[in-house]
């Protein structure tokens, strides 16, 4: 994998750390201090492990200014307990203002999601994603394009991990002390276009707050 990119070596990625702490340093000399000095990010940042969706630099932030959690298809699922602690850890922790979930156009797992095939060890995890499918079914199947209906599948799935979020005690808790706020947001890898969603979450919200809201 390292050869697609010119390295002939992965000692290489070891030379470029010290070239990069040399850069580093030479802009600010206290660059690493005030980098091990703590985090105070204030968002949270829950992507796809994509290779080519990555947070930080898509967003022009840097070390230290995002929380970030990518697993494949961008997911928060309430079962998944490495996500679940991620959100808490942030939210009741870090005490971010900001949770954002990112999913991107030509997203492998929700290709794999709309395909009616065997797929081992990660048919428990898509099925999350075809739960989607299914609760847009409507609206999905009423587009003739495939590329079409499959990027609307990965801009609903961003809109259903959003609630996912919102679902967790630990976010509802956050909203009504310190108006904590949960956006769904999708990266155009053909642009490198970020792309807010604009969902209407205060409506979602109150569809789904007779079951979900806690005292």
């Amino acid at each position: 994998m390292l050869e697609k990119t010119g390295m002939k070596n992965i000692n290489q990625i070891f030379d470029n750390n010290k070239e990069w702490i040399k850069s580093k340093l030479a802009t600010d000399s206290t660059y690493f201090d005030k980098l091990a000095s703590g985090q105070d990010p204030e968002i949270l940042y829950i992507g796809c492990s994509d290779s080519r969706a990555t947070a930080e630099e898509i967003m022009g932030l840097g070390p230290g200014d995002v929380f970030v959690h990518r697993n494949i298809a961008n997911m928060a699922s309430n079962l998944d307990l490495t996500a679940m602690g991620v959100i808490n850890y942030a939210v009741e922790h870090l005490k971010v203002d900001h949770v954002v979930v990112c999913g991107h156009y030509g997203c492998g797992g929700v290709k794999a999601a709309m395909q009616s095939q065997d797929l081992g060890i990660l048919n428990p995890y898509l099925r999350n994603i075809r739960d989607v499918y299914r609760m847009h079914k409507d609206e999905l199947n009423a587009i003739n394009d495939e590329d079409l209906r499959y990027r609307r599948l990965v801009e609903l799935n961003v809109q259903e991990q959003c609630i996912n979020v919102l679902k967790t005690s630990d976010v509802q808790i956050a909203f009504k002390r310190r108006g904590i706020t949960v956006h769904g947001w999708v990266f155009d890898l053909a642009t490198g276009e970020l792309i807010d969603l604009k969902i209407d979450f205060a409506k979602i919200l109150e569809d789904i707050m007779e079951i979900y809201h806690l005292d």
